[in-house]
């Protein structure tokens, strides 16, 4: 797996939108690694964005990628509030109605801190 700062370097973004693409992506390759299957990647509706979307065997799962440089102030997974999961909730039930889902669903975040401490959260709210 390729390191955050080789990614950094790659990435076709302006400097300050680099380091969220990237954690994304490496949050992929690490998920695909551990046998997710990618569905759909930013998925947009009216009430925010949801980062990946991927299969866990028969599960889909709804996943937040949060990327800090250090743990000061809480770090990577404290970062998710409240409003943040409220947002997402919403817009996977946007997403399940117009897919027409029958898979049981869930919530993950992925918290990435430094160059590739990754910490995955399943079930996370």
């Amino acid at each position: 797996m390729k390191s955050l700062s080789s990614l950094l370097k790659r990435s076709k973004f302006p400097e300050h939108l680099k380091k969220g693409e990237v954690a994304e992506e490496l949050a992929c390759q690490y998920l695909k690694s551990k046998g997710l299957q990618l569905v759909e990647q930013n998925y947009h509706s009216r009430f925010g964005e949801i980062d990946l979307i991927m299969m866990d065997d028969d599960v889909l799962v709804f996943i937040e990628v949060r990327y800090r440089k250090n743990a000061n102030y809480g770090g990577a997974a404290s970062s998710v509030s409240y409003q943040k999961q409220q947002r997402i909730h919403k817009t996977a039930m946007i997403y399940l109605q117009k897919a027409g889902n029958t898979h049981p669903a869930r919530f993950d975040v992925i918290a990435i801190e430094g160059d590739m401490q990754i910490n995955w959260i399943k079930r996370a709210f």
